[in-house]
């Protein structure tokens, strides 16, 4: 898949496409629906699939005090969008310049003139251009103007049964540790990812060593204080079984909120400075305060033995 980081990027007489239009936060199974039927579109058609993404998040931007915690790294939501069939994706910067941008004009300069859109295929509740005055309506209006077909979708496979298919809904599972629900939503484990950092190396003298994510470039949202089975992977390819703990370690009253993941019947691993990424699969337990650390390590072997047995390990 192609990846454009701004309109300049885009080759030279790119075209002809069919385009959608999407934050695309978590790719979730909505998310994929909209994006294989673009692709579907474009196969029919015989030219190329393309989708219309941010970064940072608009409201990151215009609003940051309200803005989501986002559930994906932009790296991590393109490969999952290039997963979909896409030929080519066009990131584009959001700023207050883009934000001030017409509908007519978004329209114009983006899927017109750089894509050379044929069909644009959007939800019925889409909104585009300077305060979101771009609606349906409106774009069926600029695409009789310029040519363009558009193709309006309702909520893919969504029948309005749990989980719904929404960005939201994933991060209200997450929020209650409920990494299972958000996995369903999503079609895919939510992930996380950040650089390994040292920590206090208390997990190595309880004889559970551990990787701990750097709290300042985490990427993906974190979900709620507990303790989970997971897989994590290296940049090499390389996946571990892994058991993660979210929160701040109460036994040894810890105050920083970390996340750390212990690979199950792995040794002398060697992963500072490796920027790992940690699938959550399982949630297992809360996070609670044990009497010691007699009592905690009996129940880390615990937690071990059930993320054997979760992830197919036994």
């Amino acid at each position: 898949m192609q990846r454009w980081d701004g309109l300049a990027d885009v080759d030279p007489g790119f075209g002809p496409s069919v385009v959608t239009i999407g934050n695309f936060d978590g790719v979730h199974r909505g998310h994929v629906a909209v994006l294989e039927r673009v692709v579907r579109a474009a196969r029919r058609r015989g030219v190329a699939a393309v989708a219309v993404t941010f970064d940072p998040h608009p409201l990151h931007v215009l609003v940051p005090e309200r803005a989501p915690g986002l559930l994906t790294g932009l790296d991590h939501r393109l490969e999952l969008m290039a997963a979909c069939g896409l030929d080519a994706v066009l990131v584009l910067p959001f700023t207050r310049e883009l934000a001030g941008w017409s509908p007519g004009r978004f329209v114009a300069d983006v899927f017109v003139r750089a894509l050379g859109a044929v069909e644009v295929v959007v939800g019925h509740d889409v909104r585009f251009g300077r305060g979101n005055s771009g609606d349906l309506t409106s774009l069926r209006e600029l695409g009789e103007r310029h040519g363009f077909a558009v193709t309006a979708l309702d909520d893919l496979g969504d029948d309005g049964a749990p989980p719904r298919w929404s960005s939201t809904a994933v991060r209200e599972a997450l929020a209650a540790g409920d990494v299972e629900r958000a996995a369903a939503v999503l079609g895919h484990p939510h992930r996380v990812s950040a650089t390994v950092v040292h920590g206090d190396h208390r997990g190595r003298e309880l004889g559970y060593p551990t990787a701990n994510l750097c709290a300042e470039d985490v990427e993906g949202l974190v979900p709620a204080d507990g303790v989970y089975a997971g897989w994590l992977h290296r940049p090499s390819g390389e996946r571990l079984p892994a058991a993660v703990s979210v929160g701040t370690n109460p036994t040894f009253d810890g105050v920083e909120r970390r996340v750390e993941a212990h690979c199950v019947d792995s040794t002398g691993l060697d992963l500072y400075g490796e920027r790992v990424a940690v699938d959550f699969l399982h949630h297992l337990r809360s996070t609670r305060r044990f009497d010691g650390a007699e009592a905690l390590v009996e129940q880390m072997a615990r937690d071990v033995q059930r993320c054997r047995e979760l992830l197919g390990l036994v």
